[in-house]
């Protein structure tokens, strides 16, 4: 077929990449404009550029789809179908009405559990036992269009925001592929019962609050690795926590209850947690006796104030 495709970030990219590799045609690109990134804060082309101009497609950076003029570019490419994953700019109705097969949306959750912007790490924080992707027909509303394809995973006990992404990213781009082979398909409207939203993460959220069960606490370091990162404070300095696990240990809560060669157990609001991988405010991740060799801890110290 002949699409336009839109998106920015990596699980944009691996779809855009299968697009390709399954012969469409793909004669314009939509990405957001460069960004400042790095030590350096030198503009940064998107994930979905640099795929887009290795394989020779053209790339249009808009600040957004409003204008006469922008729309009028994206209706000269004269696609097909407008395929959508994490772009991160809305799509006025002229442009959703442009392609004659309408606009197709990657979404990263099995709605309507999860609309917006951060399905994957609300999905974790909620202790949710599947997630999947869905192909949905865009309309004005957010995510609220008819389902056309939808897999489920599950979402593994360990899982973090990274590695669950790089699954659902797979999963989409396999699973947009199936779904333009198989145009026309019969739509399924979203149900009106249990829908949530997934709002875009907040770097507030990832402060832990010790006084939180071991459960909770575990899924939040879970969900915001690799960002924004679960933070507290140890030994008068800000860190990361990266990585633990669930400990049956007992005392109050922040408390560290035990210093050993591998993990920090520090006590939470009901049981306690294991720390496995840590980061301090300037440093690198480090496995916990590699952060002990430089920064020596002691039973009883405090986190968290």
């Amino acid at each position: 077929m002949r699409l336009i495709f839109a998106g920015t970030p990596e699980f944009s990219a691996q779809a855009l990449s299968a697009l390709i590799a399954a012969g469409h045609e793909i004669p314009l690109v939509l990405t957001q404009p460069d960004r400042p990134a790095g030590r350096g804060m030198s503009l940064q082309a998107s994930a979905v550029k640099k795929v887009a101009q290795a394989h020779g497609c053209e790339v249009f950076q808009p600040d957004n789809l409003k204008s006469p003029e922008v729309q009028a570019r994206i209706a000269a490419a004269r696609a097909e179908v407008m395929v959508v994953a994490a772009y991160g700019l809305l799509l006025p109705q002229a442009v959703l009405d442009l392609p004659p097969a309408g606009c197709l949306n990657i979404h990263a959750s099995l709605l309507p559990r999860w609309r917006g912007a951060a399905p994957i790490q609300r999905a974790l924080l909620a202790g949710d036992e599947e997630t999947g992707v869905c192909i949905m027909q865009m309309e004005a509303g957010l995510d609220t269009g008819p389902v056309l394809l939808r897999a489920s995973l599950p979402i593994d006990a360990a899982e973090t925001a990274a590695s669950l992404h790089d699954k659902l990213a797979q999963c989409g781009a396999a699973l947009i592929v199936s779904a333009l082979e198989k145009l026309p398909l019969p739509v399924e409207i979203q149900s009106t019962d249990n829908i949530t939203y997934a709002h875009k993460i907040d770097k507030n959220e990832a402060q832990i609050n010790w006084q939180n069960s071991a459960t909770q606490i575990d899924r939040q370091i879970r969900a915001f690795n690799p960002f924004p990162g679960a933070q507290s404070t140890l030994a008068g300095q800000r860190i990361k926590i990266w990585a633990a696990h669930t400990h049956p240990a007992q005392g109050p809560s922040g408390t560290l209850l035990a210093v050993e060669r591998e993990r920090l157990i520090v006590a939470c609001g009901d049981a306690a947690l294991a720390l496995t991988e840590v980061q301090k405010a300037g440093g690198k991740r480090l496995p916990v006796r590699e952060f002990l060799a430089g920064n020596p801890l002691q039973v009883g110290d405090r986190l968290g104030e």
